[in-house]
């Protein structure tokens, strides 16, 4: 899959549906009694990287003050989501370690990976950006865990919603209209091709988590040092 390639019809379709007022606003956000929980395999981008992205994030409040924006501390690579959030999901439904093992036997996939971040895109309900693997080590190894969990008898979901090939950071949400579609577009369209920043993955986390990888609702299962 060519990811530019993908990252620019992802923009086109969507800033075309967003202009006709066919975006997507998620109203559970801010609710209190959100219980949709899975477990994901993520990556975390450096604070180095997340400040630049601030820096983008700033100027879009400015118009858009009412939109959900990802804080440092929330913002990641999805590399997997093994059990897709579900209502009413726990931890003590599941053997964690049963889980960490099958990534630990096949972590050695990953293998100089880089993460380039360099420009922004969007869907209809998310503003993201967008990030390019320097290799194909990251596709290899969800290849890998995709057939091994698959063969083993172990709850999961993977590719329920979609199938995962991206290295994208989701930056914003809407959560409510937006002010000015046009202007939102312009915005989007001068940081279609920022350099946000480019580092080594050294590590990957496992978690327990809500819908939107907030903090306070997180849990990291187990780190993996690649």
């Amino acid at each position: 899959m060519d990811l530019a390639a993908h990252y620019n019809q992802l923009f086109t379709e969507s800033s075309k549906a967003i202009l006709d007022n066919n975006y997507v606003i998620d109203t559970k956000i801010d609710a209190e009694n959100d219980n949709r929980f899975g477990i994901t395999l993520l990556i975390r981008p450096p604070e180095s990287i997340k400040n630049k992205i601030q820096s983008f994030l700033n100027e879009l409040k400015k118009e858009n003050p009412t939109q959900y924006y990802y804080p440092n501390s929330d913002m990641h690579i999805t590399v997997l989501s093994i059990i897709s959030c579900y209502d009413g999901f726990g931890l003590n439904q599941i053997n964690p370690e049963a889980y960490i093992a099958i990534i630990q036997e096949n972590l050695t996939a990953i293998q100089d990976l880089e993460i380039n971040f360099k420009g922004i895109t969007t869907s209809n309900s998310t503003i993201m950006i967008q990030g390019f693997p320097t290799n194909d080590s990251l596709n290899l190894f969800r290849d890998l865990l995709r057939k091994a969990f698959q063969n083993s008898s172990l709850e999961q979901s993977i590719d329920s919603r979609y199938t995962l090939f991206t290295a994208h950071i989701s930056v914003c949400r809407f959560k409510k209209a937006i002010n000015n579609t046009e202007k939102l577009i312009s915005l989007l369209e001068k940081y279609r091709k920022t350099d946000f920043g480019k580092f080594e993955v050294k590590e990957i986390e496992l978690v327990y988590n809500d819908w939107y990888q907030k903090k306070e609702k997180t849990q990291i299962i187990n780190p993996f040092i690649v």
